[in-house]
């Protein structure tokens, strides 16, 4: 059997070695290992992507090799779907009107931050290995090539603490945009380099033009193959929209079916995957975009298996002091190259202020792309620069792993992006009967103004109401227990009966209320009380029994879309 499938087979024995027990054993450990670990770096003000990594560390080659390298393979398409998982929620983030506001922008910063790393690590690196080795060709070759890799950023590590700290803003959709596009940047460079250092040194590698072609059929490729299926899942949601779960099914399997093909073509599966993203977000009909925060509720326990698979391919243990050095020397130089690069870039497009300052801290992580790379160059200088180079990739991508998703946080929090990437049931969740009812403010001493006694006279109730903007008043005993309610409605259709109402006293005309809420309700249990029993009002009461307030449906709408709006104007504020 020829062609790509006969490519598949080796994959398809090797991981069928695994039997069945042993394979959910070890997924077993991976996730409870793995969700631990994140959870304990959490708690300690950490992104918990660092505790995935570490777990893996921990459980792989440089740990205590429960998980040997030979599983690790087989667990390989595993990573593939995460990252087609990452591809497609960033897609989902380059909306048409952010491209055409920020397009120049990012092109300016991400030709910036890609080439100044590049021109910094090869320039130190070429520098150092001459001081050591004496040895120009040599020095130059490493140089040019760990140079071309180090432009690449990981966008996995980078996403996650993005979406864990839900963020938003200026500086969020930058990174987002320039996590997307540098890899390919990173691709050209590695072609040219590859092109200088052959001849140099020797190697296995193509004409720069092959490699070009090579390099446009892949990105070209991945583009059209991912817009392709995201126009057919389009067409698809169109007809199902009302059947989340059906359109989740179909939207992991159009993701999956491009996942593979590219496999199979070769392919870039997250560029594919992005590429449908794009298609989904800004040419489906609006309800259909929800598809975004259906597939984004799976993908956490996915997340946790990459990361800890990340990190237990790291094996710290084989690198030589010199290589060690080489790789203090790369992070250094590329740490600066990002920096300085991606402020001067941002700074000549006159970027808001927080992408200037802080988009450097985003920058750090490196992985798959730059561990592609590098296992490549290995492959075409295999006879001289190519082990080391597999060396110094996987020390780096060791040391930038575990400091980049912190980096991020502290960037988008010091630009004042966590928390901001909020909906209205993301303030519902998070918010209680006690945030909205009137005169919360004062619940523990009873003042609320929406509380009478039962013998308060409908005339004083009646100027209550002109001076209040509630629309329903709960009634309480000498006691302060709750024993009836009055909405204005109601006091309207009393009041009808003459002046022999203005006589009354709100104990005579007060219904008894048959369902209550406590201040520590949560506003979706709340809403569900609505709804249910078409009601638009619930007295409050404590543990006790006694009345505490009034909790209106239009209120908590009000309350609602004033936080969003909050928001928004923070919004605003940033990007200016």
């Amino acid at each position: 059997m020829n062609g790509p499938l006969a490519n598949l087979l080796p994959q398809v024995m090797h991981f069928s070695k695994l039997q069945a027990t042993q394979l959910v054993l070890l997924l077993g450990i991976i996730l409870f290992a793995g969700a631990a670990g994140g959870w304990l770096f959490q708690k300690l003000k950490i992104p918990q992507v660092v505790g995935y990594i570490v777990t893996g560390i921990l459980i792989g080659s440089s740990g205590f090799h429960i998980l040997e390298p030979n599983v690790i393979a087989a667990l390989d398409p595993i990573s593939t779907v995460a990252l087609s998982f990452i591809g497609f929620l960033i897609g989902g983030e380059l909306k048409l009107g952010t491209i055409k506001k920020y397009g120049k922008q990012f092109i300016s910063i991400l030709l910036f931050e890609s080439i100044t790393p590049a021109i910094i690590v090869s320039g130190m690196v070429t520098l150092i290995v001459f001081l050591f080795t004496k040895d120009f060709t040599h020095a130059i070759s490493l140089g040019l090539t760990l140079g071309a890799i180090c432009s690449a950023t990981a966008p996995a590590a980078t996403t996650d603490v993005l979406v864990e700290y839900r963020t938003r803003g200026p500086l969020t959709t930058t990174v987002y945009g320039i996590v997307a596009m540098d890899d390919a940047v990173a691709l050209i460079l590695y072609t040219i380099a590859s092109t200088i250092v052959t001849p140099l040194i020797g190697g296995h590698s193509l004409s720069f033009g092959v490699q070009l072609l090579n390099i446009a059929k892949d990105i070209f490729g991945s583009i059209l193959l991912g817009g392709g299926v995201g126009f057919i899942l389009m067409l698809i949601t169109r007809r199902i929209l009302d059947k989340d779960a059906r359109v989740l099914t179909f939207s992991l399997g159009c993701l999956f079916l491009s996942t593979g093909i590219c496999n199979v073509l070769g392919l870039d599966n997250i560029l594919a995957a992005m590429s449908l993203g794009f298609v989904m977000v800004n040419f489906s009909t609006p309800k259909a975009k929800n598809i975004f925060s259906l597939v984004e509720k799976y993908t956490p326990p996915i997340y946790v298996l990459f990361f800890v698979l990340v990190g237990s391919k790291l094996n710290i243990w084989i690198i030589t002091p010199f290589l060690g050095l080489i790789a203090i020397i790369y992070v250094l130089g590329r740490t600066f190259g990002k920096t300085i690069g991606s402020m001067l870039g941002a700074a000549l497009t006159k970027a808001p202020k927080s992408v200037q300052k802080f988009l450097p801290f985003c920058l750090l992580s490196q992985a798959g792309v730059a561990i592609g790379l590098s296992i490549a160059a290995g492959n075409d200088f295999s006879d001289s620069i190519g082990p080391e180079i597999l060396l110094i990739i996987t020390a780096t991508t060791f040391i930038v792993q575990l400091i980049g998703p912190v980096f991020v946080k502290i960037g988008v929090t010091k630009a004042g992006e966590c928390g901001l990437n909020v909906t209205i049931d993301d303030i519902k969740k998070n918010s209680r009967v006690t945030d909205v009812m009137w005169g919360s403010e004062k619940i523990c001493n009873y003042e609320s103004p929406a509380i009478i006694s039962e013998n308060e006279s409908l005339f004083t109730l009646l100027n209550s109401f002109s001076r209040n903007p509630f629309l329903n008043y709960v009634v309480k005993d000498k006691d302060g227990k709750l024993v009836g309610y009055i909405s204005l409605e109601h006091l309207k259709e009393i009041m009808q009966i003459g002046d022999f109402a203005e006589n009354m006293l709100a104990m005579d005309v007060m219904d008894v209320p048959r369902i209550t809420v406590k201040p520590s309700t949560t506003l979706p249990d709340a809403y569900s009380i609505f709804e249910e029993n078409d009601i638009d009002a619930l007295p409050i009461v404590d543990a006790n029994g006694e009345a505490v307030g009034i909790l209106e449906k239009n209120t908590v709408d009000h309350y609602l879309h004033t936080r969003i709006i909050a928001l928004n104007r923070k919004l605003d504020e940033l990007d200016n």
